[in-house]
């Protein structure tokens, strides 16, 4: 049973913690690549809830709403602000740059090691078919996919302030 109040806390005001305000834009993330990555490729794709890339950016989202939510109950002249929006901008930054260039390194590392991945020998020397076990290629995001998770950052943390 969860106490109505704890240490002169509502349940309603935890809610509105920042932190917990990222952590919700986050899972509800994830969730939404869950529904609409099941709808797009028809079939239930649980494996997108613990997957890095897709739209929206739940990194983005995570960083924005934590971002929103601190501006909107400190104010953006805030000192903890200024430091969340730098963190959400280095965030925001390597999830399209950084993580876009090793999306791109993976897609090219899987295409070399191909012949070496599908094709294995097996003990007696007949060669046999194995299962393509490269480097992930679902690491990075487009511009797209990063304002999306922006927006959907922001929607959270207004919504639940």
């Amino acid at each position: 049973m969860i106490p109505e109040h704890f240490a002169g806390i509502t349940a309603a005001e935890v809610v509105r913690f920042p932190l917990i305000i990222a952590l919700i834009a986050q899972i509800g993330a994830q969730l939404f690549k869950v529904i609409l990555y099941s709808v797009r490729e028809r079939r239930f794709a649980y494996d997108r809830f613990f997957n890095a890339a897709g739209v929206p950016s739940a990194h983005t989202a995570l960083v924005t709403a934590l971002t929103a939510a601190i501006g909107l109950r400190n104010g953006i002249t805030s000192d903890i602000f200024a430091v969340a929006f730098v963190f959400a901008a280095i965030v925001v930054y390597d999830s399209f740059y950084l993580r876009g260039h090793v999306q791109r390194h993976a897609e090219v590392l899987n295409q070399l090691m191909k012949p070496r991945l599908d094709v294995t020998a097996d003990p007696v020397g007949k060669k046999k078919r194995t299962k393509n076990a490269g480097v992930s290629e679902y690491v990075g995001h487009s511009v797209p996919e990063v304002v999306a998770g922006v927006v959907w950052g922001l929607i959270f943390a207004v919504g639940l302030q």
